[in-house]
């Protein structure tokens, strides 16, 4: 099925993670000219534009938690490409540590709300500036299964997610369909959002390649398996094309095997008799 994304500008940041470079890789496969953002990992980035061979990239480093490299992200893009037609907002933090929140520092709560919501803020700020003067644009915001079902230890990290995936997608659907109306030719400014579940990326992969970590990853699936990155460049590609998703607007798409939430105790560490 054409997806018509053939030629389209896409922003994508945080391209050189396991997802951020499944979804290059899933917009490529269309013919999109791509943006890839990158703060660290040059190597993988290059990597990526190299792998992408013919397609037309744009590779651009930048600190997303600071007002000024995020206006030059898109100052770059403008520059180069002469407009944008869809951002995706894939860029985060992800503190390693479990650390419950009785025992968070205020610094740590302020780096990772710095991380996972004021940049996609700014991500998104730049990018509907451009669409107020295109007229046009789209935007996918990349979330996570915490939003939905929280996570234990990393509760900074939750809350940011679930503000770009309810507050955020839901107040900006109706701003986008302001600054780019509808109109006979066009569906109309759009922005969903995505929250992947477990999905099989370097960062987890030892995890999630233990049976018995995986047995407990997908207890609360109904389709007890691990996701691959790809599963996100999919939906991604769908939402940002105005032919497949001219009328989806608004919305926050779990892909998660059907999840129901968190397996929070072993059957062995239930204590019966206090039931």
């Amino acid at each position: 099925m054409d997806s018509r994304l053939r030629g389209k500008v896409v922003v994508i940041t945080g391209a050189s993670g396991g997802i951020g470079s499944a979804i290059a890789r899933g917009f490529a496969a269309e013919g999109a000219r791509l943006v890839l953002h990158y703060n660290r990992g040059r190597d993988r980035i290059t990597k990526l534009q190299n792998e992408l061979g013919g397609i037309e990239t744009l590779i651009v480093r930048a600190d997303l938690t600071r007002e000024a490299d995020a206006r030059r992200l898109f100052a770059l893009t403008r520059q180069h490409f002469g407009r944008v037609d869809t951002l995706v907002a894939n860029a985060g933090a992800w503190e390693t540590r479990d650390v419950p929140l009785h025992e968070m520092s205020l610094r740590q709560w302020k780096t990772t709300l710095d991380g996972v919501l004021t940049s996609v803020f700014l991500s998104v700020r730049e990018f509907l500036r451009l669409v107020a003067r295109q007229k046009q644009g789209n935007a996918v915001l990349i979330a996570s299964t915490a939003a939905v079902f929280g996570e234990a230890g990393h509760a900074d990290y939750s809350s940011g997610k679930a503000a770009i995936a309810y507050g955020l997608t839901r107040s900006l659907k109706n701003e986008m369909s302001r600054i780019a109306p509808h109109t006979a030719d066009y569906c109309g400014g759009r922005i969903n959002c995505i929250c992947p579940g477990w999905t099989l990326i370097a960062r987890n992969a030892a995890k999630l390649r233990n049976p018995k970590s995986a047995r407990k990853v997908c207890a609360t699936m109904a389709l007890p398996q691990i996701a691959r990155p790809e599963d996100m460049a999919n939906a991604a590609v769908f939402l940002a094309s105005d032919k497949l998703a001219r009328h989806v607007t608004g919305q926050t798409l779990v892909i998660a095997g059907g999840m129901e939430g968190r397996l929070l105790w072993q059957p062995e560490e239930i204590d019966t008799g206090s039931v």
